[in-house]
């Protein structure tokens, strides 16, 4: 029986590089369609998010990347930090909750401070919003271009 040909994954180029974009893209793909139902099915609510993100990315680990928590720059801590064969991706998550401010600058800062420790010059603030009465997670999932603090290019990722 002849074996079927190797397909790559979405997020890897022709040459077996990590495309960020094209990771960005297929994860907000999966956030969109099963972001809804797995936050209402997870046992632990406030860190149901992380989880989902996590298990995601585990499919870049699963060919041949590591995916650390929490990984410890300066004095504060990243929640996740992607890497694959030269590739690196900083990733800041924060969660919206009802009665609090949007996370957006706070996690810019913290981001750039995190993306100087590992010599990067742009990253991902990820905002997972609770609150209360919004859209679907469907149609509120949206990504833009920022600035850190420092000038560095931060990618928010809003769901």
């Amino acid at each position: 029986m002849a074996s079927l040909p190797q397909i790559a994954p979405t997020w890897l180029s022709s040459a077996g590089e990590l495309s960020p974009e094209a990771l960005l893209q297929a994860f907000l793909q999966f956030w969109r369609q099963h972001g809804q139902p797995l936050l209402r099915s997870a046992p632990y609510p406030e860190i149901a998010p992380h989880l989902v993100l996590m298990a995601f990315l585990h499919r870049v680990v699963n060919g041949g990347g590591t995916l650390e928590r929490e990984y410890a720059i300066g004095s504060d801590r990243m929640d996740l930090c992607l890497r694959y064969a030269a590739a690196t991706i900083a990733m800041e998550l924060k969660v919206w909750r009802e009665g609090r401010p949007d996370p957006l600058t706070a996690g810019l800062t913290q981001l750039d401070k995190y993306l100087a420790g590992l010599s990067l010059d742009r990253g991902w603030l990820v905002i997972f919003d609770q609150r209360l009465g919004l859209p679907p997670i469907a149609e509120r999932t949206t990504t833009t271009s920022d600035t850190a603090p420092s000038g560095r290019t931060v990618i928010v990722i809003r769901g």
